[in-house]
């Protein structure tokens, strides 16, 4: 009877560090994607600031690149989703 119960907690005690494990591993893939969200974005308004200049350049200044602080004003507020 001793071996059922030593093999129950061994069983109780190896699930609970498998769920711990997969709850850390969920976090960092958490973090990972936050970070490559952040990422993206940057390089999307970074495009979209280089365009804007490059067809400034293109028009001679008739099309001038808008300042950021009037890009600001414009762009909505970020939502954050939690799971």
């Amino acid at each position: 009877m001793k071996l059922n119960s030593l093999g129950a907690a061994s069983l109780l005690a190896l699930s609970l560090i498998m769920l711990s494990g997969c709850d850390q591993a969920e976090k960092s893939a958490q973090q990972l994607l936050g970070k490559a969200t952040e990422s993206a974005k940057q390089v999307i308004d970074d495009t979209h600031q280089a365009a804007e200049q490059a067809l400034s350049d293109a028009t001679k200044g008739l099309i001038a690149p808008k300042d950021k602080e009037q890009q600001e004003e414009k762009k909505p507020e970020p939502t954050s989703q939690e799971t």
